[in-house]
């Protein structure tokens, strides 16, 4: 077997790797000929793909890499890990219609074609083998397999990757699951097969709009909580020790990421199209698009208690990427709090030693390139925003005249260190 790989990024890569690992043939597909370029010179453009691992996989001579849809013509197993995010918050499947093009056109019976992209439920019985018959003449189920097989990354985790979570297969036949299940079980270590495409899609939702309730309600809390006087985080703590019926949720700046702040509004939007509301959704959407507004309140609220205003303030943003250990600024909640900053006169720069560049609106703000007191000496207040294991947190207390902790990791609570 061959396999081409649609999407090199946080998803494809690693099942590019999986794949040699495997022992497949394998064709890396990207449209942007400039990442294509430093793949090929052995270099990730994924900080959670080491240039070791990838040289590795390089070395085998079973990899390649190309940006020419041509060069996918020789595979027989096709994996799409394009993105879908949103566009005006409706889902964007441009990506997956072009990547399903591509191997349309490359596509020969008894094939396998696996969509790992995240999408609402129908996609792949609907659309992808639609658009796939309309340009092949082959039918989804007896010419060829067709499954959805959701990922699973989770980026920066270092418990769980690829290899050892769990992977959900559903084919639009039984032959069809079976065929995507023989290929992924020489990828990972477990193999789930579902009913159908459908259930497979509506899993992803689930996992996803799961997390993006809980969050939301313990982002509404965090308010409640501080008004009240009681130590939130505390109490999550406390709730975590019965040892059934509890998972504990953290409140933070906002959502961020490929997943959380996407992949609830696929589910809501088909719901939508019955007819009805997924208010659950809409509900937990709006309170976490709401707390980057809600840190920059705080932001003014502790500054006005030291008589000075947030107009012409020194800010610096401690951590800007959407979550800890990565540099991944997909989605990132630091984004509409720097505007929201920005707008209210605020002096911004940031901290952040995962990424490279911080572009607000197209204009990059200044980098603060580390926590100690020469570097802090004009800040008024730093905001921890995303609290990366690696950061100097002794130096952020001791040296900045205000801190406000969005993550709850600062056990000390003073005048000068607070909390949501």
């Amino acid at each position: 077997m061959t396999a081409a790989v649609l999407g090199l990024g946080y998803v494809g890569l690693p099942v590019v790797l999986a794949a040699v690992e495997a022992g497949f043939e394998v064709v890396g597909f990207d449209v942007d000929a400039g990442r294509v370029a430093v793949l090929e010179l052995g270099r990730s453009p994924v900080d959670t793909v080491t240039d070791e691992a990838l040289a590795g996989a390089l070395a085998t001579g079973l990899l390649s890499f190309t940006s020419d849809p041509g060069d996918l013509a020789t595979s027989t197993a096709y994996v799409i890990c394009v993105p879908t995010p949103l566009l005006d918050r409706l889902p964007d499947l441009s990506m997956v219609n072009s990547a399903v093009e591509f191997v349309a056109r490359c596509l020969s019976p008894g094939d396998l074609v696996s969509l790992e992209s995240t999408t609402y439920p129908g996609t792949t019985e609907g659309p992808v083998a639609e658009r796939i018959e309309q340009i092949s003449s082959l039918v989804a189920g007896r010419d060829y397999s067709l499954v959805f097989s959701p990922e699973r990354i989770d980026p920066g985790n270092p418990e769980y990757g690829l290899g050892n979570t769990p992977k959900i297969v559903g084919g639009v036949s039984k032959e069809c699951t079976a065929a995507g299940t023989a290929f992924y079980r020489r990828l990972v270590d477990r193999v789930v097969p579902v009913s159908s495409p459908k259930e497979a899609e509506t899993a992803k939702l689930l996992e996803n709009t799961f997390r993006h309730v809980n969050i939301a309600l313990v982002n509404e809390m965090a308010a409640f909580c501080r008004e009240l006087g009681i130590d939130l985080h505390e109490a999550i703590e406390a709730a975590a020790t019965k040892p059934f019926g509890f998972m504990p949720f953290h409140p933070g700046p906002g959502v961020g990421g490929h997943c959380i702040p996407i992949d609830p509004a696929y589910l809501s939007w088909r719901v939508r199209q019955l007819g009805s509301s997924f208010r659950f959704v809409e509900l937990a959407t709006e309170i976490n698009d709401r707390m980057p507004a809600y840190v920059a309140s705080r932001t003014a609220e502790m500054l006005n208690g030291v008589r000075k205003p947030l107009n012409g303030g020194a800010i610096v943003l401690v951590g800007v990427a959407y979550k800890r250990g990565i540099g991944d600024l997909r989605e990132s909640s630091a984004f509409p709090l720097a505007r929201r900053l920005i707008h209210s006169g605020a002096q911004l720069s940031w901290h952040d030693p995962f990424v490279s560049e911080f572009v607000v609106d197209g204009r990059p703000l200044p980098e603060i390139k580390s926590l100690g007191r020469d570097d802090l000496s004009g800040v008024d207040l730093a905001v921890l925003h995303t609290d990366h294991p690696c950061l100097d947190l002794d130096g952020l207390v001791s040296n900045a005249p205000l801190v406000l902790d969005t993550r709850g990791v600062l056990r000390e609570r003073s005048d000068h260190v607070q909390g949501l």
